[in-house]
């Protein structure tokens, strides 16, 4: 399945210097089931390729940072809306670029698939297992403030 590129996609850099997916910042997924979060396994060629973080990518100029994570997360693992209640949001700031983590909770533990060469796989992992995990420098940096979002 080919999906149509959004016209947020594309690199830039933030006020810190780094380079970003996403020309209008980007949005993530933080799914909760009973002390495990759903996590994707990314492709190796992909930006910081192997690690483990969130489901997710690039906004759209027109979309709310919870519009683009719910999207993101059904074009990557086929995540429907109503499977997950959003409880918080966790804005990280780079000046001019930003990263916005959408936390919610899943009812019932649902089983995702990875439907984009983006994703190796997805799973659901305990949380007191995370530091087991090559984990996205991003999200590495923010689990701790994320994990308190519920």
């Amino acid at each position: 399945m080919v999906l149509p590129r959004g016209d947020g996609d594309g690199w830039t850099h933030c006020a810190l210097g780094h380079k970003h997916w996403g020309l209008f910042g980007a949005a993530g997924l933080l799914l909760w089931h009973r002390g495990c979060v759903l996590l994707q396994h990314r492709a190796l060629w992909s930006h910081h390729g192997g690690t483990w973080g969130l489901l997710g990518g690039a906004r759209n100029r027109a979309e709310t940072a919870e519009q683009a994570a719910r999207r993101e997360a059904a074009e990557e693992a086929g995540l429907v809306a109503d499977s997950y209640e959003v409880t918080g949001t966790y804005v990280d700031d780079h000046g001019g670029w930003s990263y916005t983590t959408v936390v919610g909770r899943a009812a019932t533990p649902v089983l995702p698939t990875g439907l984009t060469a983006e994703t190796l796989e997805v799973r659901w992992v305990r949380a007191d297992r995370l530091a087991e995990l090559p984990l996205h420098p991003g999200f590495a940096a923010t689990w701790e403030t994320v994990r308190a979002i519920a």
